[in-house]
Order: C-alpha cells, then sequence, then structure tokens
C-alpha cells in the first residue's frame, strides 16, 4: 500500500502535465481576444465549437473577418483547369505557431504519510514546486475544408527526454457535399487524435484529469493477474474517424476505427521464465463511437438557433440540455513467450457510458458515467494455452458545475468516483505482507476550485481535493496506520503566447 500512495504523487505529476491547448495565433489571424472562442481557455464556448467544427474558421463569412489573408498556392483560374493542373490550396498569412507553459505547487495534508506505520519512508513530499509542460503547436486550414492541427510537448515536468506528439491530424470538413449529402452531415479525420470524448480530457480546464478517464485494468477478479490492460480515455488513438453534425446544437456522431494501443503482460506459464513482448495486435483495430444530441433551449426563437446568443456584456453560450452516449471496443494482445513459443491471449475488453450537459447562461452543469469491463484469460496448467476466468471490470464518472460569476473569474465544484475490483486486487497483493485496505477499491474526491484570467492569455488556478479518511490493514485485518488522508491543494499559473 505504500506503493500506492506513491502512485497519488505519479498521478499528480502526470494529471497537472495534461494537454490542455488554447489558439492564440487565431487571435492574431482575427484580430480578436481569446475569450471570442474561450469561456476560460481552454474550455470553448459556443463560438469555439462552431469555429473548431468548421475547420478552425468563422462559421459564417469567414472572409469578412480574417485579418490576416490567407496565401494562394495557385492562381484561382487553376480551378477552371482541373484536373490537368494541381488544384490549389491556401496556407496561412501567418505562421500558425503558438506556445504554452504552465507551472504548479502543491501541498499534501499533515497526515498524508500515516500509511508508512512503523517504516522509514519512503515519503511523499508534503509540499513541492512542479513544472508542468512547455509546448508547440500550430492549427489552421489549407482552404477547401481542410485543417490541420499538430501539437508537441517539448519539455513535461521540467524533462524534455519526456516530451512527446499530442496531436498530429489532418480534417475534411464537410466531406459529405461531394456526394450531395446534408451540410455538415460527414467529415473524416486522419491521424493520431483524442477520440471523440464527450469532455475533452486533452483540454481540460481542471487543474487534475478526470479520474474515470485515466482508469485502466489491471488484475483480474479471479485471484490471477490475468488482465494488463494499459488502455485509458486519456490515450491519444492513432487512425480515422468520420462524423457529422455540431457540437453546439443538433445531433452530433463520431465513429473512429483506431490502431490497438493497448499492452500488458499475463502472468507466466507454469515453469517458465518468460520473455514478455509488450506491443500490440496490428491484425485488430480498436472502434469507437459516439451519438449525442442537443436541444437548445433559448427562450430567443430568433437566436435559438444560431451558432451563439448574445447578452447584455457581450457573446454567451445558449441555454441547452445535451445528452450522448458511447462505446469503444478492442482487444489487449498479451503476447508471452512460453515453453512451446509465443503464445497470444486476444482479451476483448469496452467501455460504455452516457453523459449530460445542462447550460444556463454563465452556470453548466455536466457529468459522465462510464463502465468497463475486460475479458480475463490466463494460463492453463500446463502452460499450453489459456483458460476464462472471471472477467474484471469496473465503473465510475463524474459531477462538475461551472459557474462564471464575472468573465473573468470561475468557480468550480468537482465529484470523482471510480470503482474498480482491479485496484482491489493490486492493493490487497501489492505488498509482502498484503496491505489493503476497505477503501482500496473504490477512489472518491470533491475538488473544489477557482481560476481566473490575469490577462486573456495568462491564467492562475486554485484545485483541492479532498479524499475519504482511510487506514491500512493487514490479511488479518489488523491496523496497520493511524487514520490518514491524501487531500492535496494544487496552485497553477499559466500562459499561452
Amino acid at each position: 500500500m505504500r506503493n500506492a500512495a506513491l502512485l497519488v504523487l505519479v498521478g499528480f505529476l502526470f494529471v497537472v502535465s495534461q494537454n490542455t491547448f488554447a489558439i492564440p495565433a487565431f487571435s492574431r489571424q482575427y484580430g480578436t481576444s481569446c475569450t471570442t472562442c474561450h469561456i476560460d481557455f481552454p474550455k470553448l464556448n459556443d463560438f469555439g465549437k462552431a469555429f473548431k467544427d468548421a475547420g478552425f474558421k468563422f462559421p459564417k463569412n469567414d472572409e469578412d473577418f480574417i485579418k490576416v489573408p490567407p496565401v494562394m498556392l495557385g492562381a484561382p483560374a487553376q480551378k477552371e483547369m482541373f484536373p490537368h493542373t494541381i488544384w490549389p490550396g491556401t496556407i496561412p498569412g501567418m505562421p500558425q505557431i503558438g506556445l504554452r507553459f504552465n507551472t504548479f505547487f502543491q501541498v499534501y495534508s499533515k497526515n498524508a504519510n500515516n500509511f508508512n506505520a512503523g517504516t522509514t519512508g519512503p515519503y511523499i513530499p508534503r509540499t513541492d514546486f512542479q513544472p508542468g509542460l512547455f509546448s508547440i503547436f500550430t492549427a489552421g486550414n489549407f482552404g477547401d475544408g481542410i485543417a490541420f492541427w499538430v501539437d508537441d510537448d517539448i519539455s513535461v515536468g521540467g524533462l524534455n527526454a519526456n516530451g512527446e506528439l499530442g496531436d498530429g491530424y489532418l480534417k475534411f470538413v464537410n466531406l459529405g457535399r461531394l456526394f450531395k449529402l446534408p451540410t455538415d452531415s460527414l467529415s473524416l479525420r486522419i491521424g493520431q487524435f483524442e477520440i471523440d470524448l464527450p469532455f475533452s480530457q486533452a483540454r481540460t480546464w481542471n487543474l487534475s484529469g478526470w479520474d474515470i478517464y485515466d482508469q485502466a485494468n489491471f488484475g483480474a477478479a479471479n485471484g490471477l493477474p490475468g488482465v494488463a490492460n494499459t488502455f485509458a480515455f486519456s490515450s491519444a488513438g492513432q487512425g480515422v474517424e468520420i462524423s457529422g453534425g455540431h457540437n453546439y446544437g443538433g445531433y452530433h456522431y463520431s465513429l473512429a476505427i483506431l490502431n490497438q494501443n493497448t499492452s500488458g503482460t499475463t502472468n507466466p506459464a507454469p515453469n517458465v521464465s518468460p520473455e514478455v513482448g509488450i506491443f500490440s495486435d496490428s491484425n485488430f483495430k480498436d472502434i469507437y463511437g459516439r451519438v449525442q444530441y442537443r436541444f437548445n433551449l433559448e427562450q430567443d426563437t430568433t437566436s435559438r438557433n444560431d451558432v451563439q446568443a448574445a447578452g447584455p456584456n457581450g457573446p454567451r453560450d445558449h441555454t441547452y440540455l445535451q445528452l450522448g452516449t458511447y462505446y469503444f471496443y478492442g482487444r489487449s494482445a498479451q503476447h508471452v513467450t512460453a515453453e512451446n513459443g509465443v503464445l497470444t491471449a486476444q482479451e476483448p475488453f469496452y467501455r460504455t457510458g452516457g453523459d449530460f450537459s445542462f447550460n444556463y447562461r454563465t452556470f453548466n452543469f455536466f457529468g459522465l458515467y462510464m463502465y468497463g469491463h475486460d475479458k480475463d484469460l490466463f494460463y492453463n496448467s500446463t502452460g499450453t494455452g489459456f483458460v476464462n476466468g472471471s472477467p474484471a471490470h469496473f465503473s465510475g464518472g463524474f459531477l462538475e458545475t461551472d459557474y462564471l460569476a464575472l468573465p473573468w473569474l470561475m468557480a468550480i465544484m468537482r465529484y470523482d468516483r471510480v470503482q474498480s475490483e482491479a485496484d482491489l486486487y493490486n492493493a490487497e497483493v501489492g505488498g509482502s505482507t498484503n496491505y489493503f485496505s476497505p477503501a482500496s477499491s473504490t477512489r472518491n474526491r470533491i475538488s473544489p476550485g477557482i481560476q481566473f484570467l490575469i490577462h486573456a492569455n495568462i491564467k492562475a488556478s486554485f484545485e483541492y481535493q479532498v479524499r475519504p479518511q482511510q487506514r491500512i490493514y493487514d490479511g488479518a485485518g489488523n491496523a496497520l496506520s493511524n487514520p490518514f488522508r491524501t487531500n492535496q491543494a494544487i496552485a497553477g499559473l499559466e500562459w499561452v503566447y
């Protein structure tokens, strides 16, 4: 269980390093404020959602608002000569480059280290400064409904060795026009991207990610560690996605075919020292689908179906109710070199759930539920194959309320909950003394927070995470620690350029 507490710290270093992007380059291109598209960056308002859906363009009359015209890659007359010449595209009139940096300070509750009862560390530092990420990103469009996005974390947690590609894709917007389909009913995205989550983890405005999005499935209910699935909803996917509709009103759907991005190991065959291969099975692709419908409830019939309604202090979101559901199906490929050669367990898994969002002017209440199920295969007694075990599963989700008290001040209240058999199993076998906690299968936290914009591109944030009190017991039920909490306060400062 000592390791579990250390994982809390590791988890903190991970969640504060999540990709959260706004694009100030668009402000330069259109000569407007970041708040045109963002409520509290990187949280998008209705106009920001419409801008993104349209392929990083104003949804109507884009050429009337752009201050830096695009550069033509060829003469307009070439369109008349196609296919006997190259179709003339465009590139942005200025380099669409943005930068982002953030830094954090965290404080743990005083008794967070009580779990070390009678031992000498390791301990969680009670206070700690932690650099977040330094990233570079670019996005825009090449004309004719072709949008692009690339972001790269040059440094994560102050270490450039941890840098990696975030998203990188091309999106062909309103492709359905080529097939005489209704406007915006079909778009195509290709590359590496965050799957179409109901609420984006890559662009979360919270200091910590939603716990259920980071939940992976390790362990098994039958006492053997057959499931070792590293997939989490916060993982980027590589593949293709078709989508249609709008995120700011009416219907929206998406369907993605993705590389199998899971890895892990099964328990070794009897009397064999396995050479474990951690790689995906290229013969199978994961599938993700999402459907949502948003009911715009604006009383003003004139603005009800517009991209954005106007309030006394400028643009604001519609009053709306959004309902959605999603489903992910994949296979976790476990490869182990055993006595009779390489054995491969194809363990099917799925994630499914529903979500909602209700917005009234500057008040937004939303939430998500997820159920995860992994088939469990483990070695037979001879080490020549696999037999079925009890499936490993988890469930949970979150509820969150955001209130924009002032245009530059947002108050947040969150509740996260994850209940996992795998977490309970790992806690029970994680140490030589079989430490366990009655709460080890369930993670709850309440996270009030406040954020304010120093400028439109500079933000200060504070979040306090309240977790239930717990104690550590041995396998016989004897208490090994005093009651303790791992409450955590996080302050963050970030800027984008």
